[in-house]
Protein backbone atom coordinates (compact mmCIF):
# COMPACT_ATOMS: atom_id res chain seq x y z
CA UNK A 1 0.00 0.00 0.00
CA UNK A 2 1.27 3.82 -0.80
CA UNK A 3 2.82 5.59 2.18
CA UNK A 4 0.90 8.41 1.33
CA UNK A 5 -3.24 8.02 0.48
CA UNK A 6 -4.48 11.48 -0.85
CA UNK A 7 -6.26 14.18 1.18
CA UNK A 8 -7.74 13.24 4.75
CA UNK A 9 -9.29 16.67 5.29
CA UNK A 10 -9.47 20.08 4.52
CA UNK A 11 -8.82 22.98 7.47
CA UNK A 12 -11.05 25.52 7.88
CA UNK A 13 -10.87 28.73 10.23
CA UNK A 14 -13.97 29.79 11.57
CA UNK A 15 -15.04 32.74 14.29
CA UNK A 16 -17.83 30.59 15.82
CA UNK A 17 -16.90 26.89 15.91
CA UNK A 18 -20.39 25.91 17.35
CA UNK A 19 -22.14 27.92 14.94
CA UNK A 20 -20.17 26.52 11.88
CA UNK A 21 -20.62 22.70 14.02
CA UNK A 22 -24.06 23.06 12.82
CA UNK A 23 -23.57 24.37 9.88
CA UNK A 24 -21.63 21.88 8.22
CA UNK A 25 -24.05 19.13 10.51
CA UNK A 26 -26.38 20.28 7.35
CA UNK A 27 -24.36 19.57 4.66
CA UNK A 28 -24.04 16.10 6.23
CA UNK A 29 -20.76 16.35 7.76
CA UNK A 30 -22.35 14.99 11.28
CA UNK A 31 -19.78 12.83 13.27
CA UNK A 32 -17.85 15.04 15.47
CA UNK A 33 -14.69 12.82 15.29
CA UNK A 34 -12.86 14.73 18.18
CA UNK A 35 -13.75 17.81 20.04
CA UNK A 36 -10.40 19.23 21.26
CA UNK A 37 -9.08 22.72 22.75
CA UNK A 38 -5.43 23.31 23.78
CA UNK A 39 -2.26 23.88 22.24
CA UNK A 40 -1.72 23.48 18.36
CA UNK A 41 1.77 22.53 17.83
CA UNK A 42 3.57 23.15 14.82
CA UNK A 43 1.64 26.27 14.20
CA UNK A 44 1.74 26.86 18.13
CA UNK A 45 -1.35 28.94 18.31
CA UNK A 46 -4.17 28.06 21.14
CA UNK A 47 -7.51 26.70 19.30
CA UNK A 48 -10.66 24.65 19.39
CA UNK A 49 -10.19 22.43 16.51
CA UNK A 50 -13.48 19.98 15.53
CA UNK A 51 -12.78 17.02 13.14
CA UNK A 52 -16.04 16.79 11.12
CA UNK A 53 -16.52 12.85 8.88
CA UNK A 54 -19.74 12.34 6.36
CA UNK A 55 -21.64 9.14 7.51
CA UNK A 56 -22.72 9.13 3.56
CA UNK A 57 -18.90 9.73 2.60
CA UNK A 58 -17.93 8.03 -0.48
CA UNK A 59 -15.17 6.71 -2.47
CA UNK A 60 -14.99 10.00 -4.48
CA UNK A 61 -16.25 11.69 -1.61
CA UNK A 62 -13.87 10.47 1.29
CA UNK A 63 -12.43 13.68 3.19
CA UNK A 64 -13.08 15.30 6.30
CA UNK A 65 -13.29 18.70 7.48
CA UNK A 66 -11.48 20.08 10.24
CA UNK A 67 -12.72 23.28 12.07
CA UNK A 68 -10.73 25.43 13.83
CA UNK A 69 -11.36 28.74 16.11
CA UNK A 70 -7.97 30.19 17.02
CA UNK A 71 -7.98 31.28 20.48
CA UNK A 72 -5.35 33.40 21.66
CA UNK A 73 -3.56 36.69 20.51
CA UNK A 74 -6.81 38.69 18.42
CA UNK A 75 -8.70 35.74 17.92
CA UNK A 76 -9.54 33.86 14.53
CA UNK A 77 -7.35 36.06 11.96
CA UNK A 78 -9.26 37.63 8.92
CA UNK A 79 -9.21 35.95 5.72
CA UNK A 80 -6.63 37.28 3.42
CA UNK A 81 -7.90 40.29 1.00
CA UNK A 82 -8.31 40.42 -2.59
CA UNK A 83 -9.64 36.42 -3.02
CA UNK A 84 -11.26 35.84 -6.03
CA UNK A 85 -10.48 32.10 -6.76
CA UNK A 86 -6.98 30.07 -7.38
CA UNK A 87 -4.38 33.58 -6.08
CA UNK A 88 -1.62 31.78 -3.79
CA UNK A 89 -3.17 29.97 -0.81
CA UNK A 90 -6.45 27.67 -0.29
CA UNK A 91 -9.19 28.59 -2.21
CA UNK A 92 -11.47 26.12 -1.59
CA UNK A 93 -13.39 22.61 -0.64
CA UNK A 94 -15.11 20.77 -2.83
CA UNK A 95 -17.74 18.32 -1.76
CA UNK A 96 -19.05 15.70 -4.20
CA UNK A 97 -22.78 15.88 -4.09
CA UNK A 98 -25.70 13.59 -5.22
CA UNK A 99 -28.45 16.19 -7.38
CA UNK A 100 -25.92 19.16 -6.74
CA UNK A 101 -28.97 21.12 -7.49
CA UNK A 102 -31.20 20.22 -4.55
CA UNK A 103 -27.94 20.14 -2.19
CA UNK A 104 -27.11 23.96 -3.67
CA UNK A 105 -30.81 25.37 -2.53
CA UNK A 106 -30.24 23.06 0.94
CA UNK A 107 -27.15 25.59 1.44
CA UNK A 108 -28.42 28.36 0.49
CA UNK A 109 -31.59 27.95 2.98
CA UNK A 110 -29.25 27.35 5.85
CA UNK A 111 -27.98 30.15 4.88
CA UNK A 112 -25.05 30.31 2.34
CA UNK A 113 -24.48 32.33 -0.35
CA UNK A 114 -24.96 31.41 -4.20
CA UNK A 115 -21.57 32.01 -6.03
CA UNK A 116 -22.83 29.82 -9.03
CA UNK A 117 -26.16 28.39 -10.03
CA UNK A 118 -25.88 24.61 -11.13
CA UNK A 119 -24.59 24.03 -14.47
CA UNK A 120 -23.50 21.38 -16.44
CA UNK A 121 -19.95 20.80 -18.14
CA UNK A 122 -17.37 18.35 -19.01
CA UNK A 123 -13.38 18.44 -18.70
CA UNK A 124 -10.47 17.17 -21.18
CA UNK A 125 -8.26 15.00 -21.83
CA UNK A 126 -11.16 12.75 -20.88
CA UNK A 127 -14.65 14.27 -21.51
CA UNK A 128 -15.60 13.57 -18.15
CA UNK A 129 -19.02 15.16 -17.61
CA UNK A 130 -20.08 16.88 -14.40
CA UNK A 131 -22.82 18.83 -12.54
CA UNK A 132 -21.09 21.97 -10.34
CA UNK A 133 -22.33 25.01 -8.60
CA UNK A 134 -20.90 27.32 -5.61
CA UNK A 135 -21.81 28.81 -2.26
CA UNK A 136 -20.09 30.80 0.28
CA UNK A 137 -20.64 29.35 3.67
CA UNK A 138 -21.56 32.13 6.36
CA UNK A 139 -17.81 33.42 6.81
CA UNK A 140 -17.86 33.60 2.91
CA UNK A 141 -15.58 30.70 2.72
CA UNK A 142 -16.15 29.16 -0.81
CA UNK A 143 -17.57 25.75 -0.94
CA UNK A 144 -18.28 23.99 -4.63
CA UNK A 145 -20.55 21.01 -4.99
CA UNK A 146 -19.57 18.31 -7.96
CA UNK A 147 -20.97 15.30 -9.17
CA UNK A 148 -18.90 13.74 -11.57
CA UNK A 149 -21.26 12.37 -13.91
CA UNK A 150 -18.82 10.64 -15.84
CA UNK A 151 -16.74 8.54 -12.90
CA UNK A 152 -19.77 8.06 -10.45
CA UNK A 153 -23.36 8.54 -10.18
CA UNK A 154 -23.34 8.40 -6.24
CA UNK A 155 -25.00 5.95 -4.19
CA UNK A 156 -29.05 5.16 -4.91
CA UNK A 157 -31.37 7.65 -2.22
CA UNK A 158 -31.76 11.21 -0.77
CA UNK A 159 -29.96 14.37 -2.49
CA UNK A 160 -27.09 14.73 0.13
CA UNK A 161 -23.27 15.53 0.12
CA UNK A 162 -20.93 12.62 -0.19
CA UNK A 163 -17.87 14.15 1.65
CA UNK A 164 -14.62 15.98 0.81
CA UNK A 165 -13.82 15.83 -2.97
CA UNK A 166 -10.91 17.83 -3.61
CA UNK A 167 -9.49 20.75 -2.22
CA UNK A 168 -8.14 23.91 -4.74
CA UNK A 169 -5.07 26.00 -4.01
CA UNK A 170 -3.28 28.52 -5.84
CA UNK A 171 0.58 28.36 -6.56
CA UNK A 172 2.81 30.35 -8.74
CA UNK A 173 4.18 27.56 -10.69
CA UNK A 174 1.94 24.40 -12.01
CA UNK A 175 4.62 21.77 -13.32
CA UNK A 176 6.59 22.48 -10.05
CA UNK A 177 3.62 21.33 -7.66
CA UNK A 178 2.42 18.42 -9.77
CA UNK A 179 6.11 17.04 -9.97
CA UNK A 180 6.39 17.30 -6.08
CA UNK A 181 2.30 16.27 -5.10
CA UNK A 182 3.60 13.51 -7.82
CA UNK A 183 5.96 12.27 -5.53
CA UNK A 184 3.02 11.88 -2.66
CA UNK A 185 1.22 9.78 -4.46
CA UNK A 186 -1.41 12.13 -6.72
CA UNK A 187 0.23 10.64 -9.90
CA UNK A 188 -3.15 10.40 -12.13
CA UNK A 189 -4.52 13.74 -14.09
CA UNK A 190 -8.20 13.56 -14.30
CA UNK A 191 -8.19 17.16 -16.27
CA UNK A 192 -6.76 20.17 -17.47
CA UNK A 193 -7.49 23.13 -18.29
CA UNK A 194 -6.05 26.36 -19.38
CA UNK A 195 -9.16 28.43 -20.65
CA UNK A 196 -10.75 30.40 -17.87
CA UNK A 197 -13.96 29.42 -16.81
CA UNK A 198 -16.65 31.88 -17.40
CA UNK A 199 -18.84 31.95 -14.64
CA UNK A 200 -16.10 32.61 -12.18
CA UNK A 201 -15.98 35.96 -13.49
CA UNK A 202 -17.71 38.11 -11.02
CA UNK A 203 -15.69 36.71 -8.46
CA UNK A 204 -12.30 39.31 -9.28
CA UNK A 205 -12.57 43.48 -8.98
CA UNK A 206 -11.54 43.72 -12.72
CA UNK A 207 -10.39 42.09 -16.03
CA UNK A 208 -10.25 38.29 -14.88
CA UNK A 209 -6.82 36.43 -15.19
CA UNK A 210 -5.82 33.55 -17.48
CA UNK A 211 -6.24 30.12 -15.15
CA UNK A 212 -3.96 26.91 -15.48
CA UNK A 213 -5.23 24.43 -13.49
CA UNK A 214 -4.88 20.63 -13.25
CA UNK A 215 -7.03 17.92 -10.75
CA UNK A 216 -4.70 15.14 -9.51
CA UNK A 217 -5.82 11.99 -7.83
CA UNK A 218 -4.40 9.74 -5.66
CA UNK A 219 -5.58 5.95 -5.13
CA UNK A 220 -6.77 6.62 -2.15
CA UNK A 221 -8.08 10.04 -0.30
CA UNK A 222 -9.25 13.26 -1.84
CA UNK A 223 -7.76 14.92 -4.82
CA UNK A 224 -5.71 18.27 -5.22
CA UNK A 225 -6.56 20.60 -7.88
CA UNK A 226 -3.58 23.41 -8.19
CA UNK A 227 -3.96 26.33 -10.48
CA UNK A 228 -2.24 29.16 -11.87
CA UNK A 229 -3.42 32.90 -12.29
CA UNK A 230 -1.92 34.82 -15.06
CA UNK A 231 -1.62 37.96 -13.97
CA UNK A 232 -1.36 36.53 -10.26
CA UNK A 233 -3.42 38.01 -7.55
CA UNK A 234 -2.76 38.96 -4.53
CA UNK A 235 -0.81 36.66 -1.62
CA UNK A 236 -3.78 34.74 -0.16
CA UNK A 237 -2.19 32.63 2.16
CA UNK A 238 -2.49 34.68 5.19
CA UNK A 239 -2.05 33.16 8.68
CA UNK A 240 -2.78 29.71 10.43
CA UNK A 241 -6.25 29.45 11.31
CA UNK A 242 -7.52 32.12 9.16
CA UNK A 243 -11.27 32.48 8.45
CA UNK A 244 -11.73 30.23 5.09
CA UNK A 245 -10.46 27.33 4.09
CA UNK A 246 -6.48 27.72 5.01
CA UNK A 247 -4.71 23.79 4.97
CA UNK A 248 -4.99 20.41 3.87
CA UNK A 249 -4.11 16.85 5.25
CA UNK A 250 -2.34 13.80 2.96
CA UNK A 251 -3.42 10.80 5.09
CA UNK A 252 -0.80 7.99 6.17
CA UNK A 253 -0.94 4.83 7.91
CA UNK A 254 1.92 5.16 9.93
CA UNK A 255 3.18 8.50 11.13
CA UNK A 256 6.42 7.79 11.21
CA UNK A 257 6.71 5.99 7.78
CA UNK A 258 5.29 8.87 6.44
CA UNK A 259 8.01 11.39 7.97
CA UNK A 260 10.40 9.22 6.96
CA UNK A 261 9.63 8.79 3.05
CA UNK A 262 9.25 13.35 3.34
CA UNK A 263 12.94 12.95 4.44
CA UNK A 264 14.20 10.51 1.72
CA UNK A 265 12.55 12.85 -0.82
CA UNK A 266 14.61 15.53 0.69
CA UNK A 267 11.23 17.46 1.60
CA UNK A 268 11.29 20.10 4.84
CA UNK A 269 9.19 19.44 7.89
CA UNK A 270 8.16 22.56 9.26
CA UNK A 271 8.66 21.42 13.07
CA UNK A 272 8.46 17.61 14.82
CA UNK A 273 5.71 15.68 14.36
CA UNK A 274 2.94 15.81 17.36
CA UNK A 275 0.53 13.57 19.13
CA UNK A 276 -2.39 14.70 20.59
CA UNK A 277 -4.75 13.51 23.20
CA UNK A 278 -8.00 14.25 21.97
CA UNK A 279 -10.02 11.85 24.54
CA UNK A 280 -11.39 9.79 21.43
CA UNK A 281 -7.94 8.60 20.44
CA UNK A 282 -4.79 10.88 19.25
CA UNK A 283 -4.49 13.06 16.82
CA UNK A 284 -0.78 12.65 14.97
CA UNK A 285 0.34 15.25 12.44
CA UNK A 286 3.43 16.75 10.85
CA UNK A 287 3.62 19.78 9.35
CA UNK A 288 5.72 19.79 6.01
CA UNK A 289 6.79 22.56 3.19
CA UNK A 290 5.37 22.01 -0.09
CA UNK A 291 7.15 24.46 -2.85
CA UNK A 292 4.97 27.40 -1.88
CA UNK A 293 4.96 27.34 1.45
CA UNK A 294 1.04 26.47 2.03
CA UNK A 295 0.20 24.80 5.46
CA UNK A 296 -0.01 21.30 4.53
CA UNK A 297 0.30 18.33 6.51
CA UNK A 298 0.59 14.51 7.00
CA UNK A 299 -1.93 13.14 9.17
CA UNK A 300 -2.96 9.80 10.78
CA UNK A 301 -5.85 9.33 12.34
CA UNK A 302 -6.03 7.59 15.37
CA UNK A 303 -9.20 8.90 16.10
Amino acid sequence: MSTFRGVDHVGVGVPDIDAAVRFYGRVGFSDVLFDYTGDVPGPDRSARVVMLGNPGATPIGPGRIKLVQVLDGDGPPPAPTGGGWGELGICEICLHARAVDHVHRQLVAAGAESLMEPLAADVQPHDVSLDIAYVADPWQGKLELIEWTGLWRSLPGNPRAEGVNHVAFGVADIDRTRAFYERLGFTEMLFESTDFFDPMAPWYPGEPPDQHMIMMLSAQGGAIEPVVLDPPGPDCRGEWGHIGPFEFAVGVGNLEQGVARLRELGVDLRGEPQTIDVGTGEWRYAYFRDPDDLYVSLVEARY
